[in-house]
């Protein structure tokens, strides 16, 4: 974290992505280092044992080139994407901006993406080394039917994915969150049932922070119907809180701490309509091991980090890690499972 501190000027005085481009590189010349072992965190979600709760988000390792130099920085695992069919270059630059002030990020990548066949080569290589990678799913701008998007989506990547997640939330690509209205995802998860056939990876949905009560009791219905293995709550918002930066205004998804209290209270509502019958998965402001702490007493079975890095650096995974395990002993927690969803009901 020092080394990190002196950077992080440095790294502020480039532009978001290019700065982003380098940690990439940087990553690329790490040599291999051993991944998480199970221990007190662990955890088995969708039938898959996870060494401890702590993910990277998808969005930072766009087309899975260092998966496995991210699970060397202390990860427990790490999903890759979003991924589309066909290679595209996403929204004109800029498009990516961070609010120092706000400890916050706007982006409108627009699933800038190198498209399926090139992240596949690059997991089938890697596939036998140890390590939990998911990889996220999406359908390209211009296609003419976005749900067949996501089948092949499932078709060419789960023989590489230990998961794969169905990213119909981001706010970047025209029109694509209508695939979270009822008749839509109905049929969108159906195909993706239909194409999995009872066999390969789980699957996880991905929603969006914007949704209001009955859309979140609509998306835990369609989900339980259709069999789909966690929910991760949430993606980037909308909506603005107040915030202090001169790029405030720009258009795109918000991320970082300002997303904190409307992510929390998004995965309260989604374990409230599920009645915990659906593993989640928090994303959305988590900084610390108290916001990871929190999410998990809420209901997260796992969290998943991204803009906090920008500000935090490299080594927040195990920072929260060794934070999270202290806080659940102080509180009587054996298993990270006892506490899960251990908070008061109000």
């Amino acid at each position: 974290m020092r080394l990190y501190s002196l950077l992080r000027p440095l790294l502020f005085t480039l532009d978001a992505e290019h700065a982003h481009g380098l940690a990439i590189a940087a990553l690329k010349a790490l040599p291999p280092r051993g991944v998480a072992r199970l221990g007190p965190l662990a955890i088995r979600v969708a039938g898959i044992d996870f060494p401890g709760p702590i993910g990277l988000a998808a969005g930072f390792d766009k087309d899975g080139e260092v998966a496995d130099a991210l699970l060397g920085l202390g990860f427990d695992f790490v999903e890759i994407g979003t991924v589309t069919p066909l290679p595209q270059p996403g929204n004109p630059r800029p498009r990516l901006f961070r609010l120092a002030e706000d400890r916050a990020v706007i982006n409108r990548m627009g699933f800038n993406s190198k498209g399926h066949a090139a992240a596949h080569a690059r997991l089938a290589a890697r596939h036998t080394r140890p390590g939990i990678v998911g990889v996220n799913i999406g359908a390209n701008k211009d296609s003419a039917d976005r749900i067949a998007d996501y089948v092949a989506g499932v078709r060419a990547m789960r023989d590489v994915a230990d998961y794969l997640t169905i990213n119909i939330s981001s706010p970047n690509t025209p029109g694509l969150r209508a695939l979270q209205d009822a008749g839509a995802l109905d049929e969108l998860l159906a195909r993706i049932a239909e194409e999995r056939g009872g066999e390969g990876p789980p699957v996880f949905l991905k929603v969006a922070p914007d949704l209001n009560t009955n859309e979140i009791d609509g998306i835990v219905r369609a989900a339980l119907d259709h069999g789909l293995d966690a929910l991760i709550v949430a993606n980037t918002t909308l909506s603005r809180p107040p915030l202090r930066s001169a790029h405030a205004r720009e258009a795109g998804g918000l991320s970082g701490a300002p997303l904190r209290e409307l992510a929390l209270e998004k995965l309260r509502a989604f374990r409230s309509a599920s009645g915990g019958a659906l593993p989640l998965v928090a994303a959305g402001g988590i900084a610390s091991a108290e916001d990871a702490y929190a999410r998990v007493r809420a209901g997260a079975s796992l969290i998943q980090l991204y803009s906090a890095l920008v500000y935090e650096g490299p080594d927040l995974a195990r920072r929260i890690g060794a934070g999270l395990a202290a806080l659940m002993k102080r509180d009587g927690f054996r298993t990270l499972q006892e506490a899960v969803g251990s908070e008061p009901r109000s």
